[in-house]
């Protein structure tokens, strides 16, 4: 069973203590009790005690004395990292990524998967069976993890937990996934849009951890944005911000065919990019990889096409921007983490929009969704495990 530390059972000014020293340590990695007590402000005493408890229920572990300086060497400490474990899982409509992660966002097991194209309930069995696999991998069990973060294509209903306007993936419409995956596991489990995710990495280790303002724009087989506003996710009335297939750009709006996929996916996504690279007579490429490799040829149809999508793109860019005023907006995807679609991009920007954001490609590849898996599900047990909740003040 998970550990449990008698710190929870104290009383509230022991918890502000706690929290103080927990990040006290976070933040400057191995330390001594007299430089916490210096740091915080708190007595040497209260340290002490505070340090003896962390030590007892296997938070902190001793790692070394320091030296040089005058007196005797004091034992020095660290987070014990795998005190707490947990589990990022990114969905695809082909593959499923997971990686655990232990309390300083270290990765301690990763995996990739081909998504079982039944969907439905079959997905939650294949994701019970992958938890326990990568468990088993990290040197654990599937019982000692504290939380699950799932990304998903879809939006996510907050009220019944069902993924919803997710056609790649058949059946996740008709459970609650949420729940169902928790109660088969024992564990809490957290369902979150996987281009909400990949913003969420970049907030964590990304492009975007200095500033509060930006937004993660996904491009590939289908097209979703992520909204970092004011230091927060950005969620919408229906938990759908940030769907941008379906801006009235690149085709009509009004054309009822574009409520499935979505006017700007169908003008901007892969099969789009192919469909417009045959249109200008290209014959050489099957998929978008080999339109890339066409375009670095030389091959002019690719160029076309490329030039084509990025200007489509440069205008949703400056609709985000006029809407949002991000300032950053990251890239990722199949297409989105391509420096030809983006340097095109970038050339597009200032003819149509007098204030275009700066525009980079995401640091995490394909990873960007497991990334901000395991920040939140770091951040979640920071707080489940350290936290002082304001409601108990």
């Amino acid at each position: 069973m998970a550990m449990t530390s008698s710190v929870a059972q104290t009383p509230i000014a022991r918890k502000i203590s706690t929290n103080a020293v927990i990040r006290t340590v976070f933040a400057n990695g191995s330390i001594s009790r007299a430089d916490i007590a210096k740091l915080t402000g708190l007595s040497k005493q209260t340290i002490s005690d505070v340090v003896r408890d962390l030590e007892d229920d296997g938070w902190l572990k001793p790692v070394g004395q320091t030296d040089g300086r005058p007196g005797r060497n004091a034992i020095t400490y660290e987070i014990n990292a795998r005190a707490g474990l947990a589990i990022s899982i990114d969905l695809g409509s082909t593959k499923i990524a997971a990686a655990i992660c232990d309390l300083l966002g270290n990765v301690v097991a990763e995996t990739k998967v081909s998504t079982d194209p039944r969907g439905g309930m079959h997905l939650v069995n294949q994701f019970s069976d992958l938890i326990v696999e990568l468990a088993s991998a990290a040197g654990t069990t599937a019982d000692k993890l504290r939380l699950v973060v799932l990304g998903s294509p879809g939006v996510l209903d907050p009220a019944t937990g069902h993924i919803n306007v997710a056609p790649s993936i058949p059946g996740i419409d008709t459970i609650n996934l949420r729940q169902v995956f928790s109660d088969r596991m024992g564990i809490p489990v957290i369902v979150e849009n996987d281009v909400n995710l990949a913003a969420q990495g970049e907030r964590w280790r990304g492009h975007g951890v200095e500033t509060s303002n930006f937004a993660f724009v996904a491009l590939g087989t289908g097209v979703g944005m992520g909204i970092i506003a004011n230091g927060a996710l950005l969620r919408g009335a229906r938990g759908a911000a940030g769907e941008i297939a379906y801006l009235p750009i690149g085709g009509d709006a009004f054309d009822p065919g574009g409520f499935t996929l979505g006017t700007f996916e169908s003008a901007v996504g892969s099969v789009a990019m192919l469909r417009r690279y045959v249109g200008f007579g290209g014959r050489n490429a099957s998929t978008v990889a080999d339109l890339f490799a066409a375009f670095n040829a030389g091959e002019t149809s690719a160029a076309a096409a490329i030039e084509e999508t990025a200007r489509l793109v440069a205008v949703a860019i400056a609709a985000i921007g006029a809407a949002l005023d991000p300032e950053l907006v990251i890239t990722g995807g199949s297409i989105g983490a391509r420096p030809e679609l983006v340097n095109a991009i970038r050339g597009f920007l200032p003819r149509c929009t007098p204030y275009p954001p700066r525009i980079e490609i995401s640091r995490f590849g394909n990873r960007a969704a497991l990334m901000g898996g395991m920040g939140i599900a770091v951040e979640r047990m920071h707080d489940d495990l350290f936290g002082v909740k304001l409601r108990e003040v």
